[in-house]
């Protein structure tokens, strides 16, 4: 199947590679880590949780296993034939329209909010707002610090893989072009893509844009925040 990249972005490796470069494969095999339970200590037991940019259910599942009941939306059809257990809507985030719905608890993970086009970040911080309950939240994840400074690093996974980032080079605007390689025994696969580095200040100010406030940072390195409706 011929799917169109986004612009900028790009993936190479075995299998399906979805439009902002990520690999299906890849994804169903990467472990969640303490996520779950950062997302399950700051939201209500059992509330409903719009999962933005599911992907495969890494977290979807652990989160269902909770007792959350998730609904998840991807732009990518292959990474949502992998989620078992929740609802499932197909499309991309910035244009998102429930007509209406509204959930206790929206989820923004993987730095989706760095997305290095403004309007699409714009919209995808809207379809966050449009779709919170009026006393409900946003979770973000936010990239670290230093995501794109001291490059190249790489991790070792206790999993027995390597996660290396090689390399995040101005395009101008303020966005880098970030190359990401991930090396397993018995295959490679690397992801380029646009991104867009937010201080506590501009993301503050983003949130803002679209009617969103932030309540507390969750974790000390301020990477997962809690957002409300201003």
């Amino acid at each position: 199947m011929t799917i169109e990249m986004r612009e900028g972005h790009e993936g190479t490796g075995p299998g399906a590679i979805t439009p902002d470069g990520c690999a299906v494969e890849l994804y169903s095999r990467l472990s969640v880590g303490d996520e779950p339970d950062i997302i399950a200590g700051a939201v209500p037991a059992g509330a409903h949780i719009l999962e933005l940019g599911s992907g495969v259910g890494r977290m979807t599942h652990p989160l269902l296993e909770r007792g959350f009941t998730v609904t998840a939306v991807d732009e990518s059809a292959e990474m949502l034939e992998r989620v078992r257990g929740a609802r499932t809507i197909c499309g991309p985030i910035e244009t998102l329209d429930l007509a209406g719905e509204k959930f206790d608890v929206v989820m923004l993970a993987s730095f989706l909010v760095h997305d290095g086009d403004d309007e699409v970040r714009r919209g995808i911080l809207d379809a966050c707002r449009s779709h919170v309950a009026d006393d409900g939240c946003v979770l973000i994840q936010r990239e670290g610090e230093d995501y794109h400074t001291n490059l190249p690093r790489e991790r070792q996974d206790p999993s027995g893989f390597t996660i290396q980032i090689l390399s995040a080079e101005p395009v101008g605007n303020g966005v880098n072009s970030v190359r990401a390689e991930y090396v397993f025994p018995d295959a490679v696969w690397t992801q380029t893509f646009l991104a867009r580095p937010l201080t506590k200040e501009a993301f503050e100010e983003a949130l803002g844009e679209s009617g969103l406030k932030v309540d507390r940072y969750l974790t000390e390195d301020r990477v997962w925040v809690r957002a409300v409706p201003a």
